[in-house]
């Protein structure tokens, strides 16, 4: 017996020395390739978090993906709650790069009454065909997705479950469990654009987002289909309000409401989200953190699209673009997923509202460009 115990306990890690250790990022382009060092390796690989997530866990990703032909991605992802703490050396200058100069001793502004929220009822439904809010939570004293064991992800799940179904009124809704959905509910869940299937972006994959898939996974949403959680995707919850047409400000007052709901039923089980005053709401990608809101439309501009200022209107606006199909995607005839480029450092009335002007001017400067006007008199200043 003794035997066994020895040869066991012979088989934890040997750590070579950094040197041995350290990836090469000689052909990176992402964030946290831009700020490791050596020796900056060499300080963070004797550290792990209480969780035991070290450094490697934290970069992996971006030592997997060099980069990505659209976007800077990050490069790094969060195993829990202390990572942001344990290893802020990176990742203080990763936010402050990736959130236009976020400074360490920035604090947060958190805004979830959409009674602050001016117009958002009168975005034009010609052009603006749908409109959607969503976020992601994490519930603290669990690892994130990129770290937790399989009972923890199951028991984010079963929390999560009891949480929602307490939901009542226009939210009232069910619970679909990815494991245990029949044919015809997938098939409903994918016309409905609703359902997430296993990540196939190699992103997520070496992040570790799709281990023991689908075990603990699901969908939740109200009986209109307005309103929905994703439970154990990249983050623990995704909560996400959306329905046809323009009306911005519906979408955002059951943005909030749900919200606050959610958070109250699991404040009543003695789980809260994880949010600090500097980082907002805690979630697995630093990309992510603040407010981890984007507000979006799909929005006709065929016209505009093509004028030599779009992307300039754009910067302007503080929205970026997207396909309708997403991150990934171009658009098609004219339609494109026009959202909030911020996500730390604003509220969230200051993202939507930003969102819901910028359409506002853009769908005007489309409708000029249709008449054959010019729209040098629309510019908008920086914001």
């Amino acid at each position: 017996m003794e035997n066994i115990t020895t040869k066991m306990a012979s088989l934890s890690i040997k750590k070579l020395p950094a040197e041995e250790e350290y990836p090469d990022l000689s052909k990176h382009n992402n964030y946290m390739a831009k700020v490791l060092t050596l020796d900056m390796y060499k300080k963070l690989q004797e550290r792990a978090t209480p969780n035991g997530f070290t450094i490697d866990g934290v970069i992996q990703t971006g030592v997997d993906n060099p980069g990505h032909p659209f976007i800077m991605t990050v490069g790094c992802v969060a195993g829990d709650e202390e990572t942001y703490e344990v290893f802020k050396e990176l990742l203080d200058p990763i936010i402050d790069d990736r959130h236009g100069g976020y400074k360490p001793t920035d604090k947060h502004k958190t805004d979830l009454n959409p009674d602050n929220l001016k117009g958002g009822d009168d975005l034009d439904p010609n052009y603006v065909l749908s409109s959607r809010v969503r976020t992601g939570r994490s519930i603290r004293g669990f690892c994130l997705p990129p770290h937790c064991t399989r009972g923890e992800r199951r028991a984010v799940e079963k929390l999560s479950i009891e949480a929602l179904s307490s939901l009542d009124g226009d939210l009232k809704g069910k619970y679909y469990a990815l494991k245990n959905m029949t044919d015809e509910e997938q098939q409903q869940l994918i016309d409905d654009h609703f359902l997430f299937d296993k990540p196939v972006s190699p992103l997520l994959l070496s992040a570790g987002m799709a281990r023991d898939w689908p075990d603990g996974r699901g969908i939740w949403h109200n009986d209109n289909k307005t309103f929905l959680v994703w439970v154990n995707e990249e983050d623990h919850l995704r909560v996400i309000s959306m329905q046809m047409g323009g009306n911005m400000r519906e979408v955002f007052t059951r943005f909030c409401t749900g919200l606050s709901k959610i958070e109250s039923l699991f404040k009543q089980k003695n789980s809260a989200f994880m949010w600090n005053e500097h980082l907002g709401y805690v979630l697995t990608c630093p990309s992510n953190l603040g407010t981890g809101l984007r507000a979006g439309v799909h929005v006709k501009l065929p016209k505009l699209s093509k004028n030599e200022k779009f992307e300039e209107i754009l910067t302007k606006l503080r929205v970026q673009k997207r396909g309708t199909g997403g991150v990934d995607t171009a658009a098609v005839g004219g339609i494109f997923d026009i959202s909030n480029a911020d996500r730390l450092g604003f509220s969230e009335v200051q993202l939507v509202q930003m969102v819901v002007d910028g359409v506002k001017l853009m769908v005007e400067m489309e409708k000029r460009l249709e008449k054959g006007d010019r729209i040098d008199d629309l510019m908008p200043a920086q914001k």
